[in-house]
């Protein structure tokens, strides 16, 4: 399962965490493992399972 970025961006900028959506954008692959960036995701506070419209094949 991988989680697209642009719906992180858009989480973060939803809850108003404009620098961390930033951060994210430059920082993260297009693609997110959420099993190999799991403590990134704990830290902003985001469920991948939240995340399931943003799973891609």
């Amino acid at each position: 399962m991988r989680i697209a970025r642009h719906r992180i961006v858009s989480t973060l900028r939803e809850r108003g965490q404009q620098a961390r959506a930033d951060w994210v954008e430059r920082e993260l692959p297009e693609r997110v493992d959420p099993g190999k960036h799991v403590g990134l995701l704990a830290t902003l506070r985001l469920d991948p399972a939240d995340l399931a419209g943003a799973q891609s094949p």
